[in-house]
């Protein structure tokens, strides 16, 4: 057993080193205590977010104190990590670790939170953060340096939590990254309430790397592509054949194959300019209109069900008009958000026709057009972003008072969801969110900001005119970085931050640098799709092809070769009408007329007639 009095001197301030030392230990992760609900009849705040609460818990709580003042060495918090008392969670620390003598200190110090709160954690600075390990290294250390607001800063590497996003490595408990297969993986570094992720590649030597020869750069997509392919030592494969270009691009660019005539005089075109002419003469077509209306319209739940016939029909066609238009993204996000009155005479109103709460409102609206998943925030600090409860709740009082005139009319009574009919939006007078932690009436506030939105009008559209400007603001990396990410999505195949509608810091880019140039480039053209999706489509990175080799068999991120697609099932079923010369028929719709043309999607009951 331990000896009563305190051990090797060591910092022992609750809100930094005892808490660094619970959140290592797991102790308050989402599995163990940090549970909503707790544990064995104890219960933390999720990773440590909230220390006063945690230090009523384990020093004042009659059902889960965990501490002995009289003698330290038998409080149950180091008891049982340490084993010596029967655990569930197993043996978390020995009784000789850094651990556990600044648990010991802090019980025989009397367990305060006195003025030592007043040192806050400002940062921590990691080193590395991008690393290529080659053979035969197989190892990797990352340091860890936490800097505080009085101006000191400490080694706290051996404090940190380390978490990979992958089972290719295994990281020690004092931060050496293993390499268990070659490959890219993410390490999350968590120290308090701080987070920075890690990239670590363990690449193979590979004969000839020196010689590997890359694709010529046509521009600065390619050039950020193949600098980090050859930082890796990955080769790309070869260029696309005419053949498996033509029918690419066409699929790609307007959702259509290429037809035989087509096929064959591009192949047969000897000219050096005749790929980029090509996706000139796509992005010019009504066919790029219209596929990109579909993928709007598919985004933006333009289904009957919500939106009534006549609602999904004018809301498609307000879709393709802009697309038409090539009217700038940020014009078209306003013009939805802004979209107020009755949705039949006004289209963009029937945005918010399917949505109908404000928690489902913010958390869209985040998702859609700032690529950020709050959910997790709604019941607790997001556990692997930044967004708190607080921010959580200011962000969906913007959408507190978007209202709706209606008829009660459906055809299911029991389906709440279903509305048939025209609906007016409108502002009410009044409408606010409770804060589910202070029970208190949240006050707008932008994502990311610690300023509240000037919006004190009553009755007026302020609050959502404020968010619309904010959200569609060219200085909002938030929403030109995932919109230009959702393009590069649909014509490359994966994102370059995946899944497309989770931007967060412990889900880093694969190309950081790229996606700033795009969202630079996106920002220069006025927010221009057909300019995005021109760079893109002459990039030799988007041309490369399929043929595998030694060096990119298992490249699954960085486009060494191409990314197979999952096509939307209207451009299957066209290309599948188009291959047998028969045209499908849909009831209600011209003769002709093809599935990625159609408005939106039809409710169908089996009991009733098929519109199709």
């Amino acid at each position: 057993r331990p000896q009563k009095q305190a051990m090797v001197e060591t910092d022992s301030r609750f809100a930094i080193e005892v808490q660094s030392v619970l959140a290592k230990a797991g102790c308050n992760a989402g599995t163990c205590h940090g549970n909503f609900n707790g544990k064995g009849g104890f219960r933390l705040s999720l990773r440590g977010q909230d220390p006063s609460d945690d230090h009523q818990w384990i020093t004042r709580d009659h059902g889960g104190r965990r501490i002995n003042l009289m003698d330290p060495a038998e409080s149950l918090l180091l008891a049982k990590p340490t084993g010596r008392v029967s655990h569930q969670g197993g043996r978390r620390f020995d009784e000789d670790s850094l651990e556990y003598q600044i648990l010991f200190n802090w019980i025989a110090r009397g367990a305060p939170t006195e003025a030592d709160e007043d040192v806050r954690l400002e940062s921590i600075d990691v080193l590395p953060l991008d690393v290529v390990v080659r053979d035969p290294a197989d190892s990797v250390n990352i340091s860890v340096l936490a800097r505080y607001s009085d101006g000191s800063s400490r080694d706290v590497t051996s404090l940190t939590v380390y978490e990979p996003s992958s089972l290719d490595v295994e990281v020690t408990a004092d931060g050496t990254v293993m390499r268990k297969k070659h490959g890219e993986s993410t390490v999350v570094v968590r120290y308090l309430q701080k987070q920075v992720p890690v990239r670590v590649a363990f690449v193979p030597r590979v004969k000839g790397q020196r010689r590997i020869q890359y694709p010529e750069s046509t521009n600065y997509i390619d050039e950020h592509v193949f600098t980090k392919l050859k930082d890796l030592g990955i080769k790309p494969s070869s260029l696309a054949s005419d053949e498996v270009f033509v029918r690419r691009v066409f699929l790609d660019a307007i959702g259509v194959l290429p037809t035989a005539d087509e096929a064959r005089a591009f192949i047969a075109n000897n000219s050096p300019t005749k790929r980029v002419d090509l996706i000139d003469d796509l992005l010019s077509r009504s066919e790029f209109a219209e596929f990109w209306a579909l993928k709007w319209s598919d985004v933006l739940r333009n289904e009957e069900k919500v939106l009534d016939v006549k609602g999904v029909e004018v809301y498609h066609d307000w879709i393709l008009q802009s697309m038409k238009e090539n009217k700038p993204i940020d014009q078209f996000v306003r013009e939805l958000l802004l979209g107020r009155g009755s949705t039949f005479e006004n289209p963009p109103a029937n945005f918010w026709r399917s949505v109908r709460t404000p928690i489902a409102r913010s958390e869209t609206t985040a998702r859609l057009f700032l690529g950020v998943r709050l959910g997790c925030a709604k019941c607790h600090n997001h556990p692997f972003d930044r967004w708190t409860q607080d921010d959580y709740y200011d962000w969906t009082s913007f959408f507190a008072r978007i209202d709706y005139e209606w008829e009660e009319k459906r055809r299911d009574k029991f389906d709440k969801n279903e509305f048939v009919g025209d609906q007016v939006v409108k502002i009410a007078d009044e409408g606010e969110v409770k804060n589910a932690r202070t029970g208190v009436n949240a006050q707008p506030r932008f994502l990311g900001s610690h300023q509240f939105a000037d919006v004190k009008a009553e009755g007026t559209d302020q609050r959502i005119e404020e968010l619309a400007t904010w959200i569609t603001s060219v200085d909002n990396e938030f929403f030109v970085k995932s919109q230009v990410n959702r393009i590069w999505f649909h014509l490359m195949g994966r994102g370059l931050v995946e899944p497309v509608d989770d931007f967060r810091l412990t889900n880093p880019a694969s190309h950081p640098a790229l996606l700033n140039a795009l969202a630079d480039r996106f920002i220069s053209s006025k927010f221009d799709l057909r300019a995005l999706a021109r760079d893109i489509l002459i990039s030799n990175a988007y041309q490369i092809g399929s043929d595998i080799n030694e060096t990119n068999q298992n490249d699954e991120l960085n486009y060494s070769r191409v990314v197979m697609k999952r096509y939307q099932a209207e451009v299957l079923l066209d290309a599948q009408c188009q291959t047998i010369g028969r045209p499908a028929k849909f009831n209600g719709y011209p003769e002709g007329m093809r599935a990625v043309q159609l408005p939106g999607v039809r409710k169908v009951r089996r009991r009733d007639e098929s519109p199709a």
